[in-house]
């Protein structure tokens, strides 16, 4: 019983919940049970408030026991990535340098999972100040893939991917400055989508509108669900654009005929795999089949990877820069070496590589009225082994080497996901669907399409590759 509630979605656990054949006190009490089973491998949160998480079932279990639950993710639990703030638990973002002081009010998007009576229990590990697209650092150590426990779940929000992909939780939260819920959903085998700019209410910062607040699931659906709730409106986020009703499940199911989709293999980026990208072909010939007209395009990017070195080196320049001599030595060693190499970006190259980022989105709104979709491979690699930052540092010398399909759409604010669409040697991988600003709709209806037509059920064993006996850095 245990196991098999461990892997419902968070609509069936609200169903069984109405009905009266399941208590989120049973659900709560079979995650903290599967959670202490597959941390010790994983180890993907960096806070358990296993009392906290507890009271939150008990009072949701009330509320549907008399007939008036929150919402449909009353009495789910949620994995909340530590990049955000949940009242009375820390914020460390992965880092020595953040003290360890509870929070006085939550992130929006938790706010409103708070409000749709969500129970909170854990928080999942992060790189320091999310600055990478993997998973390890100075504060937590090395979290690790769930598909095989010698590799990367990918990053930053790869404690919250891991915990999805093992069957802790249905539902996780994510943030994606530079790919940070797509490269970990590709890794671990989940669903992730980075809503366009403005539509989920956040707390600005320092990387400005190449953040976004999202989330992981282990089906477009739930996604779908969640996207629900965290668009509900926000009085601290001024740059949110208003907010609009949708219903993100009306549809889902309507398909892609008739939609033109655009193909790239590597957006100009000599990178990537072929395997990979051979990959790809079940979920493209699902939307053919479909009744989608999807075209193989020549769409290069590669120009855009100067914009984002310099608006990237000087967010998290920006991030630290009141911090003293001992905070700078405990940093990560990379992130450190880039917020030294930024300390020269003047004022006249950030806002040059500003308007080349409005150049980027431009050409993409103009891409964009000849097609409705484009298809990429969303990493061009499978996962790599734990613990570094890159693969291979002569061909990948920084991480965003290996990630060029992800972060040109938080230059441009577009809408992205990452669909499963199946396994390269045993290790899983994604297609990334983009969109023009404000077609998540669409997004998530071809991700159903690829979604029903390339599940296989498998299920991930954390034996695969062992588990080094040495976790920490």
């Amino acid at each position: 019983m245990s196991d098999e509630l461990n892997w419902l979605s968070a609509r069936e656990m609200a169903r069984r919940f109405a009905k009266g054949e399941l208590s989120p006190i049973d659900v709560l009490e079979a995650t903290l049970a599967h959670l202490h089973t597959v941390n010790p491998a994983l180890n993907a949160i960096c806070l358990l408030d296993e009392a906290q998480g507890r009271r939150l079932a008990a009072e949701s279990a009330e509320r549907w026991h008399s007939g008036a639950p929150l919402g449909p993710l009353d009495g789910v639990p949620v994995a909340i990535k530590d990049t955000a703030h949940v009242a009375g638990w820390p914020t460390r973002i992965g880092s020595h340098a953040t003290p360890a002081v509870p929070s006085t009010e939550d992130t929006p998007g938790v706010a409103r999972l708070r409000e749709a009576g969500a129970v909170f229990f854990c928080k999942t590990s992060t790189p320091e100040f999310g600055w990478k697209g993997i998973t390890h650092g100075p504060l937590t150590g090395i979290t690790r893939n769930p598909w095989d426990v010698s590799r990367t779940p990918g990053g930053s929000s790869g404690g919250s991917a891991a915990l999805v992909a093992a069957g802790v939780v249905p539902l996780a939260t994510g943030g994606d400055g530079g790919g940070s819920i797509r490269i970990p959903a590709a890794f671990s085998g989940v669903f992730g989508l980075k809503p366009s700019y403005g539509v989920v209410p956040n707390f600005p910062g320092p990387m400005g509108t190449l953040a976004v607040y999202g989330g992981l699931s282990r089906d477009v659906a739930d996604s779908a669900l969640m996207l629900n709730v965290l668009t509900r409106p926000d009085v601290r986020d001024s740059f949110a654009i208003p907010y609009r009703g949708i219903d993100y499940l009306d549809g889902l199911d309507d398909g892609v005929a008739g939609m033109r989709i655009a193909w790239s293999p590597d957006l100009g980026f000599p990178v990537a795999d072929s395997a990979v990208v051979a990959g790809m072909q079940p979920a493209i010939d699902a939307l053919v089949k479909a009744g989608a007209d999807v075209q193989r395009v020549a769409l290069d990017l590669s120009g855009a990877q100067h914009t984002l070195e310099v608006i990237w080196g000087a967010s998290h320049a920006a991030l630290v820069r009141d911090f003293d001599g001992a905070q700078l030595v405990a940093l990560d060693p990379g992130l450190l070496r880039l917020v030294i190499s930024a300390q020269n970006i003047s004022a006249i190259q950030l806002q040059a590589a500003y308007a080349e980022m409005r150049v980027l989105s431009q050409k993409m709104q103009l891409f964009h009225g000849d097609y409705d979709l484009l298809l990429t491979p969303t990493i061009p690699i499978t996962a790599f082994a734990a613990g570094v930052d890159t693969p291979d540092a002569t061909r990948f010398p920084q991480w965003f080497d290996w990630t060029p399909l992800t972060w040109p759409f938080n230059l441009t604010r577009q809408p992205a996901a990452s669909v499963p669409c199946g396994f390269v040697e045993g290790l899983p991988i994604g297609l990334q669907i983009v969109g023009p600003m404000f077609s998540e709709q669409n997004i998530l209806r071809a991700s159903r399409c690829v979604e029903q037509a390339c599940a296989t059920g498998a299920r991930p064993s954390l034996a695969a590759g062992g588990l080094p006996r040495k976790d920490k850095q």
